[in-house]
């Protein structure tokens, strides 16, 4: 009991350091993309955090499986360094025996995994999606920032305020630029209005949305051309488009609760689920390869063994992955699905784990023949 409470405290106390620097590493990637978008004003800086928050459980469950795995590299390769492991072989602990051992806290972190990627992260990524929806549904208007130039969403115009109220609706000096579509052979037509004030306003009988201009001029013409319309007005309305929800065909599979993907005939959601199931399977399978991986000789040098281990968990994700868009797109029946790769792998995790007493087995068989032949 000593024993394993040493093992299980050198594996589980390596994986939270190293699975807090790949989440801090992933999590800050993605905050900077985010953070740019802000910039932009394609996001409120209000959503950030609760949209890091809701995407953590995804990068969770990516995160813990190769955190164990390199947890499990890192603590065994520096016992076979310090000679501790081949104590405890004299001691009568096998790597079987040392595999049972680290299967213990692999089946709680397969748990974990398992509940983030079936219950918790399709939550979160759909809580997520409709944060970034509702962003995305957002008008320029309520994009504005005072004195600066914001970009129209179809790019070929510009808005300008000089002050904005606190609820983004009441904005005065206003200027605005938009270039039309230009036909064959002509310039496009450029629009240039100047207001007092302006406001946005809804439709009490249809629910529309309305920016109403207030004491200004609309300029329209081709540039460089005379031949252009200058227009006074007391109130100018333009209509600001209706808000596009999602549709339910535009729907993230990954957001499906698990619950709904069972018995599901559409491919991207049948590999959505066993993509889910195979997490923590993952799990399982890279502790039958890192016990035997992190096997070093102390005249090596403790990370020999890591370039072609963590190279070797890479190919596996990755396989996965192709598996799961073969898949979607119908490259791949779902009977076997993506099942083969994990039986692959589970082969060659076998393999290296019995790799002593295969070659003892052959050095035996050898032996017997030149005996014989000798004989």
């Amino acid at each position: 009991m000593i024993i394993f409470r040493y093992l299980v405290k050198e594996v589980m106390y390596s994986m939270v350091a190293v699975s807090g620097v790949l989440l801090l590493i992933i999590m800050s990637s993605r905050f900077v993309k985010y953070l740019a978008e802000a910039a932009a004003g394609k996001l409120s800086p209000d959503v950030l955090l609760a949209i890091m928050g809701y995407r953590l459980p995804g990068f969770l469950e990516l995160v813990l499986p190769l955190g164990l795995f390199i947890a499990i590299l890192m603590a065994y390769g520096r016992l076979y360094m310090d000679s501790e492991m081949t104590v405890l072989s004299a001691c009568g602990m096998s790597q079987r025996k040392l595999l049972g051992y680290t299967m213990l806290p692999a089946l709680l972190v397969a748990a974990i995994v398992g509940s983030l990627s079936l219950f918790i992260s399709p939550v979160g990524i759909e809580k997520a999606q409709v944060l970034l929806q509702q962003q995305k549904n957002r008008s320029e208007f309520d994009t504005l920032k005072p004195a600066r130039f914001m970009a129209s969403p179809s790019g070929n115009g510009v808005t300008y305020t000089e002050s904005l109220s606190t609820d983004n609706k009441q904005m005065r000096n206003v200027f605005m630029a938009e270039m039309g579509v230009a036909s064959e052979g002509e310039l496009a037509k450029l629009s240039v209005i100047l207001a007092h004030d302006g406001e946005q306003i809804v439709d009490p009988e249809t629910g529309e949305r309305y920016l109403q201009l207030n004491n200004g001029y609309r300029y329209s013409g081709r540039p460089g051309d005379a031949d252009y319309q200058v227009l006074k007005f007391e109130r100018y309305l333009q209509h600001l488009e209706r808000p596009k929800l999602l549709s339910a065909g535009n729907v993230d599979a990954n957001s499906i609760p698990t619950r709904d993907l069972w018995g599901s005939t559409d491919l991207e959601n049948i590999a959505a689920l066993q993509w889910r199931l195979s997490l923590p399977l993952l799990v399982v399978v890279i502790t039958l390869l890192a016990v035997p991986l992190s096997k070093t000789d102390p005249r090596q040098g403790r990370y020999v063994q890591m370039v072609p281990a963590i190279l070797l968990y890479i190919i596996y994700l990755v396989s996965l992955n192709a598996a799961r868009g073969a898949l979607e797109d119908g490259e791949l029946s779902p009977v076997p699905g993506l099942w083969p790769v994990h039986l692959v792998f589970i082969v060659i995790a076998v393999g290296l784990l019995f790799a002593n007493d295969i070659k003892i087995h052959f050095s035996r068989v050898r032996a017997v023949r030149a005996e014989s032949a000798n004989a």
